[in-house]
Formats: structure tokens, sequence, C-alpha cells
């Protein structure tokens, strides 16, 4: 199954095992985006995105991070 714009915990969770040496508060929203849309298991439409999708995800992977 492919993950989408509204599997944000699922999309955080790819991040972190693809990235695993990144620090998240040194990412950018067109990074971000980038990273994203650049995962194999990413399926969804790059156009759906909107600035408030790209700060839950990053806000989700900061709050992962610091466990």
């Amino acid at each position: 199954m492919l993950l989408t714009w509204d599997d944000g915990y699922e999309i955080v969770q790819q991040l972190r095992e693809s990235y695993p040496d990144r620090d998240v508060e040194d990412i950018g929203m067109d990074e971000l985006f980038q990273m994203i849309v650049g995962l194999p298991s990413f399926g969804d439409d790059p156009a759906l995105v909107n600035e408030g999708i790209l700060k839950d995800i990053l806000r989700e992977w900061y709050e992962e991070s610091s466990h």
C-alpha cells in the first residue's frame, strides 16, 4: 500500500528510516517536500500538498526524534 498525504505518522517513520542522521531542525519545507515525494512508498499526487500538511509532518518528525 502506498502512502498518501493523510499518512503523516507513517511518512515520518519512513523519513526516520531513510534519513536517520538528519537533524529535523535543519530541514526546510522545500527539502521536506522533496524527501517525502522521493520515498519509494509514497504514491500520492504531489500537487495535493499544502504548507499545513508539511508543517504537521515536520512537527511529528521532531516529536518522534525527541524521544
